[in-house]
């Protein structure tokens, strides 16, 4: 069964920096667009960047270009997140996700071009 699982999120002050990562399970989605979203409590899901399947090609949100940057690494199965100059208004629960599709260079910001979901990773970024 395929699954993603988030790890590396916690407690960090503002300005200071985290890495998450998003480890594949079950199946390879080392040929599909990858992605990360995040919620805070009452507020919506929100897109937070893309990678292609190759790397080649990436999107952010505006409120974290410049801050994040997402990488993969196709041989081990994962996705990274690092997120540098964090802000209290970063905090939310991070989910990463899988595209059905494979050997696509574009990339998503839309929540219904995933097919595949992790549970998420607490990110709290204190004042």
């Amino acid at each position: 069964q395929a699954q993603l699982v988030e790890s590396g999120g916690g407690l960090v002050q503002a300005g200071g920096s985290l890495r998450l990562s998003c480890a594949a399970s079950g199946r390879t989605f080392s040929r599909s667009g990858m992605g990360w979203f995040r919620q805070a409590p009452g507020q919506e899901r929100e897109f937070v960047a893309a990678i292609s399947w190759s790397g080649d090609t990436t999107d952010y949100a505006s409120s974290v270009k410049g801050r994040f940057t997402i990488s993969r690494d196709n041989a081990a199965n994962t996705v990274y997140l690092q997120m540098n100059s964090l802000k209290p208004e970063d905090t939310a629960v991070y989910r990463c996700a899988a595209r059905q599709m494979i050997y696509s260079d574009s990339v998503s910001s839309t929540p219904g071009a995933y097919a595949y979901w992790g549970q998420g990773t607490q990110v709290t970024v204190s004042s």
